[in-house]
This record gives C-alpha cells, structure tokens and sequence, in this order.
C-alpha cells in the first residue's frame, strides 16, 4: 500500500490505537484523514490540516449513512473504533456480551457494507480491521471481547476472498495488549501504543494481509500456528495465575 495522495478515515480515533494510527499516517503523504468518533470534541488537536473530524457511532445507522457521504473520497477504510467488556462469557450480564457483538461485529460489519461502493472503483482501495490475537484464543476475562473479534476475523477472510475480484484488499490487525485506556484492567504488559500503529502503518505498506504488530501477539500467533491447542493452555495458565 502507497499512501501518497491517499485519503484515510479512522474510526474510534479519539484515543488508543486509533489516535496513534491517525499520528502514524500523519507523518506520510496523505491527502486527508478523517479522525472519526463518537463525540467529535474529544479528538485532540492533530495539528495538521488535513485531519478533518468526524461524527460517528458505528452502532448508529444514520451516522455511518452520514459519514459515508461527507467521507465518499476514502480509499483506506480503517475499522479501528470497538468496545471490550471485562467480564466473563458464562456468567457476566448477557448485555455486555451484546454490547461487544453489536459494536465489534455488527457495527463494524455496517460501515464496510456502506462504503463499499465509495471504495469500489479507488486505486489501492483497502478494508483495514482491528481485529486482537484473542480472536485466536479466547481470554475468558474478555469473553465478549473476543468472540466478537473472532467473529470479525472470520469475516475479513470472507470478504477478501469475495472483494478481490473488486480491486479492494482486506487487512486484518491482531495486536496483543496494548497500552491503551481500554486494556488498562488487562493484566499483562503491554505494548507501546504509537510503536504499534507505526507497525500497522509499516505493516501496510509491505502488503502484510494479517499484521502482528507487537513482540506478544507475534509470539501467541507462532504458537498458535505450531499447535493451537498450545495457545490455549497458556491463555488457561495465564487465567488461572491472574
């Protein structure tokens, strides 16, 4: 992926890996950025005027119809914005559990399917899905979280295989914990947040169609490849030790 004179939106790009993401591609020749979020006033001052802020809570229908028309230059899609409920699958309210499939799954699987024809017909169009290495491996402290980002996993391969034919390629980004606000309560080390959006962004333009972009997610993906069984004894130590 060249990002020269490329226009990018960004969802949930008021914090985390979102608004290292738009910082990440700030510092390569785009055209624009859209920073999406739900409350526009919490995005910070990029500095630079080729952030142009957007409204949008990718559980609202008429937001995604909206920001898909003020947005209809897009030839990167970045699928950043979610949710993670700490709590378990089993036995945690049932409403949380929704509330992860909905926005995760759902709400991202909405955006794509609305700006798909906006993206059809784009040089180097892409679909960029923040996905997690626990969509290999479920974290039970994460139930939700995790089977919702499986799912979107399983998603992305569905559609990079249907959207080739259309010239749009499909990306997914599978990061171990990240120091972001939302894995605060997750109880690991975790990534340097920018580190890990300047490797999304490197991963990107070396056409990696499933980016690993922390020394974690990289090492529980070579265990999974080796014996995905494996993978789940040590998420299970890793729960049963917290």
């Amino acid at each position: 992926m060249n990002f020269s004179q490329k226009t990018v939106l960004v969802t949930g790009a008021n914090r985390g890996i979102g608004l290292a993401l738009v910082k990440a591609l700030l510092k390569r020749p785009v055209t624009k950025i859209y920073a999406a979020a739900r409350d526009p006033s919490k995005l910070p001052d990029f500095g630079d005027a080729r952030v142009i802020p957007l409204r949008l809570d990718i559980t609202d229908n008429d937001q995604v119809a909206a920001a898909n028309e003020a947005a209809s230059d897009i030839h990167v899609l970045i699928n950043n914005a979610g949710v993670a409920a700490f709590s378990s699958i089993v036995d945690g309210p049932i409403e949380l559990v929704e509330r992860d499939m909905n926005t995760n799954y759902f709400g991202t699987l909405n955006v794509i399917r609305r700006f798909l024809p906006t993206l059809q017909g784009k040089t180097d169009a892409a679909i960029v899905n923040l996905v997690t290495i626990g969509a290999f491996s479920n974290f039970p402290i994460l139930g939700g979280y995790c089977a919702s980002k499986s799912a979107l996993f399983s998603l992305s391969q569905g559609i990079r295989t249907e959207l080739a034919s259309k010239g749009i390629a499909v990306h997914t980004v599978n990061p171990g914990p990240v120091d972001t606000e939302m894995a605060r309560e997750f109880p690991a080390e975790k990534a340097d947040t920018d580190q890990t959006a300047q490797n999304i962004v490197v991963g990107l333009e070396n056409d990696q169609a499933d980016i690993f972009p922390d020394a974690m997610g990289q090492q529980m993906f070579e265990t999974w490849k080796s014996d995905y069984r494996e993978l789940e004894r040590m998420v299970s130590d890793m729960h049963h030790a917290a």
